[in-house]
């Protein structure tokens, strides 16, 4: 039999509406009071009823994530390791998480966003792939609605958010190369308008200039983020007659799918191309042959974002409200040895 707040109330000796009140941590309930309701509650293996609860709170105790993505089904490595993050945060918390998908800037994807903000299906979002003026961040600001992003935005709005520094770890990545002797690096972007997108590319051409490296307007590509497009983008670089001798990509999975691409022209990672990658996914060590790249505590980011936002839906609010992470750069067999300088002749 389930156990009740009248069994707790006549073990503690008090009434049912002050073990209500204990259990929710009223402060008219003496805290020596709410000790001994809780522990009792404990003793007993007290649930509290979910629904009766949130009823009372007026809240769903559900965090909302959207991901912004093609399709119901997503295939990113990097997605999965962050939401591990969020999911296991949100079950510390007993709070319950709700994904869906939309397409990136789709009619779908904001009138989710304009669900969320209006309809109280959920307590608070969290906002991934954040955009140079990003409508989202606009829309939740506007209704003041709670929210934590993983990334910043152009936007003139104070919003709570973790993020890497996409312009030092692309200074790391671009310096690595440059060290090794390469001049002529190509670099594939991810589509416009992505903020960390902005900062990698800014970072890139920072390092080459500050390096005293020309960059070929044929050496900047774009892709979509996915394995395809890395191919695609680095058949364009391999193509261009330029003679890049290494790739630098805005994400691990546009990374690799360079590497077939470029295995498929007859070419060796690492010996004929180096090649370099960012966010150092789970499968990035196990590539063959293994992604230099820019590591970014994936997991850790996502439950980190996940605490701020459960903080900010209870009235608190996070501190610090903008974290952003130092680069670390990891080396693997993809970066080649040093070039031999040239011969002269």
């Amino acid at each position: 039999m389930a156990v009740t707040l009248k069994d707790i109330a006549l073990k503690a000796g008090v009434s049912i509406t002050t073990v209500s009140r204990g259990l929710a941590d009223y402060d008219d309930v003496a805290a020596e009071t709410r000790q001994q309701i809780r522990q009792i509650a404990q003793e007993l293996g007290y649930r509290p009823n979910l629904l009766a609860r949130r009823l009372q709170k007026q809240r769903t105790d559900t965090i909302g994530f959207i991901l912004p993505t093609f399709g119901p089904r997503f295939s990113d490595p990097f997605f999965s390791e962050f939401l591990a993050g969020i999911g296991n945060e949100t079950a510390v918390h007993e709070y319950d998480l709700l994904v869906s998908t939309h397409a990136p800037d789709s009619p779908g994807e904001q009138q989710a966003y304009q669900r969320a903000a209006q309809g109280g299906w959920v307590d608070g979002l969290i906002v991934v792939r954040t955009r140079e003026d990003d409508a989202r961040v606009r829309l939740l600001h506007e209704h003041r609605f709670p929210f934590v992003a993983f990334g910043r935005s152009c936007c003139d709005l104070d919003f709570p958010y973790v993020d890497e520094d996409s312009v030092a770890g692309m200074r790391l990545l671009v310096q690595h190369f440059v060290d090794l002797g390469h001049r002529r690096i190509g670099f594939i972007a991810p589509p416009d308008n992505l903020m960390f997108g902005r900062l990698r590319r800014e970072g890139f051409l920072e390092t080459m200039a500050a390096n005293g490296l020309e960059v070929a307007p044929e050496w900047l590509v774009t892709g979509d983020l996915t394995q395809r497009g890395g191919a695609e983008a680095v058949g364009q670089l391999l193509g261009t007659g330029l003679g890049v001798t290494a790739v630098i990509a805005s994400n691990d999975l546009m990374a690799i799918g360079a590497i077939n691409r470029i295995q498929q022209h007859g070419l060796q990672v690492g010996r004929d191309v180096a090649l370099g990658g960012f966010d150092d996914i789970p499968l990035a060590a196990y590539t063959s042959p293994p992604l230099t790249t820019i590591h970014q505590p994936i997991y850790e980011i996502g439950r980190q974002v996940c605490a701020m936002l459960i903080a900010l839906v209870n009235g608190l609010m996070p501190t610090p409200s903008h974290i952003l992470l130092e680069p670390t750069l990891i080396i693997r067999e993809s970066s080649g040895q040093p070039l031999a300088p040239p011969t002269s002749s």
